[in-house]
């Protein structure tokens, strides 16, 4: 088989918060990180790319059909998350990749804290309050009267690995009347994890606070826009630690200009990165996080660890751990 050629790209923390995993690579290969643009066409991300069979990524770059096209030997991608939706499979598969994620029981705790987390630093005004304190405006705390999530109905989209770990804190930890929407889960499931299942028309409707935990498909992409917050009541809150795609943002923008948002928590957005000029961030009842979820030091050594796992395995001829596309002729 060839040598082994590495690359890590758009990833901000692998190899840097531990990087012995960073030396646990060397010992099988050359590796070199590369930071590229978001939305880099797939003929130029190949070409810088080119000489490399094994690559770790972020969210982004897109692993389109043209980069596929255009690539030398690429064996492996080892993303370093549990999404791929940046990864055409079908283009992966005919060109014998193999595609892996991060099982999702790794990061599900880290993610669904920060939901909660992000939620109720919104919800008690702990940002904005913070920042006055450091301007030497103590005696405003007046300004900064919040909301407590005790004993909200809240509604939470997706109920999968991240999904009923959220539900599981907010019945449990705060007492909160969960209903969920999923409809590839069923009423027991919920139910065992502490929600009722409901229609989505059903939780718009009801829910004091809206927590979107769900993977991002062609199904779903903006799934929460202008006729869905029409729906929701007044002055509701959301937070979204899944994918910035499945809410229309110029609808979110819309609804925290005209009050029916009370406010909005989010981790993550369409387009990544974001910057400081984006519409969310003139809003002062909203909090933003640069898709920091995962990041906890507990949830980063075993994702690293994982992708490690995976680059020793293609070198063994072994087929990883969660494979999403697992045809190859590079395989024992």
């Amino acid at each position: 088989m060839s040598k082994y050629n590495i690359a890590i790209v758009n990833s901000s923390s692998f190899g840097k918060i531990f990087p012995e995993h960073i030396k646990q690579l060397e010992k099988l290969g050359s590796v070199k990180h590369f930071t590229v643009d978001g939305d880099i066409n797939g003929r130029d991300l190949a070409e810088i790319l080119h000489g490399y069979n094994i690559i770790i990524v972020s969210v982004t770059p897109f692993f389109t059909k043209d980069f596929f096209d255009y690539k030398d030997e690429l064996i492996l991608i080892s993303r370093h998350g549990i999404g791929y939706n940046n990864i055409d499979i079908e283009a992966a598969k005919k060109n014998d990749t193999l595609v892996t994620i991060i099982p999702a029981l790794v990061e599900r705790d880290a993610v669904a804290e920060n939901n909660v987390t992000n939620l109720l630093a919104l919800l008690r005004c702990t940002t904005e309050a913070d920042s006055r304190v450091r301007e030497g405006h103590w005696t405003d705390r007046a300004q900064f009267v919040g909301r407590t999530l005790f004993n909200k109905t809240v509604g939470v989209i997706g109920v999968g690995n991240t999904g009923s770990c959220v539900v599981e804190i907010l019945r449990n930890g705060f007492r909160c009347e969960v209903l969920a929407y999923d409809p590839y889960k069923s009423a027991m499931h919920i139910k065992s994890h502490g929600a009722k299942k409901v229609g989505l028309d059903q939780l718009l409707e009801s829910s004091d606070i809206i927590c979107l935990c769900a993977n991002l498909t062609d199904e779903n992409y903006h799934m929460i826009s202008t006729k869905e917050i029409e729906m929701m009541k007044d002055n509701v809150y959301l937070s979204n630690s899944a994918r910035g795609a499945l809410v229309d943002e110029k609808a979110i923008v819309s609804g925290l200009s005209s009050g029916k948002i009370a406010g909005f928590a989010t981790d993550v957005l369409e387009e990544e990165p974001g910057d400081k000029n984006h519409p969310y961030l003139s809003f002062k009842n909203v909090v933003m996080t640069p898709h920091t979820s995962a990041y906890t030091m507990e949830c980063l050594e075993e994702m690293g660890n994982k992708c490690v796992r995976d680059v020793e395995n293609v070198v063994e001829g072994k087929l990883p751990e969660r494979a999403v596309q697992e045809h190859s002729k590079y395989l024992i």
